[in-house]
């Protein structure tokens, strides 16, 4: 069995663009194979120290440098970019979107404009990113900026997406948020029009549980 050099990447949150447990490595053949999911076990493995930065700092201002492309976009909060030869799934920090359906059952009201939005917003897009650490599912969980706007913010000032009844990483400003919220709350966008009819998307998913 080939053996294949594994280079797993551990940078800190310290405002650096932070890929933990994205694991690529070439082959005998030289071809390059990358994983969020998981990594082969028969291998040997070495770690990047974190003193050798291999990305830059990541800000609301475009980087060029470290731009990645969003390829698909699978809800209103969830996208998957590729760049620096790594493909992998974001949750957008922050925010959190109606449902979608899935078996053919019904998703919640906006589940669908809120996917459309963020298509329209990003799809086929070079975007920077920054990331705030590994969320459930191997996820980064991360701010996505496309021409100089915080794109998470964005789908709450729209009135497509709620702030996140969770809890925030602390190196977040949880208050703009907040704030851009209670503006799409205040002026009835999206979501927001249905009044008390409205569910978030915790309820939801609470009371519409995945078998």
């Amino acid at each position: 069995m080939r053996k294949k050099m594994i280079q797993v990447v551990l940078l800190s949150l310290s405002g650096l663009l932070f890929l933990s447990n994205i694991w690529f490595w070439t082959d005998d053949d030289g071809v390059r194979h990358y994983s969020n999911v998981t990594r082969p076990t028969d291998t040997q493995v070495r770690q990047i120290e974190e003193s050798q930065q291999i990305y830059k700092k990541v800000t609301s201002k475009q980087n060029k440098k470290h731009q990645f492309t969003v390829i698909k976009v699978f809800d209103g909060d969830t996208v998957q970019v590729t760049g620096l030869d790594l493909k992998f799934t974001i949750r957008m920090v922050g925010i959190d979107t109606p449902e979608i359906g899935y078996d053919n059952r019904p998703g919640q009201p906006f589940g669908r404009k809120a996917k459309t939005k963020l298509i329209q917003l990003v799809e086929n897009k070079k975007v920077t990113i920054k990331s705030y650490g590994t969320g459930g599912y191997n996820r980064q969980l991360a701010e996505i900026f496309f021409d100089g706007k915080n794109i998470n913010l964005e789908m709450i000032a729209s009135g497509m997406a709620e702030v996140y009844q969770g809890r925030f990483p602390k190196s977040l400003n949880s208050k703009t948020y907040f704030n851009a919220q209670a503006n799409a709350k205040k002026k009835r966008k999206g979501i927001w029009v249905q009044g008390k009819s409205y569910k978030s998307p915790k309820q939801w998913r609470k009371e519409h549980p995945r078998k």
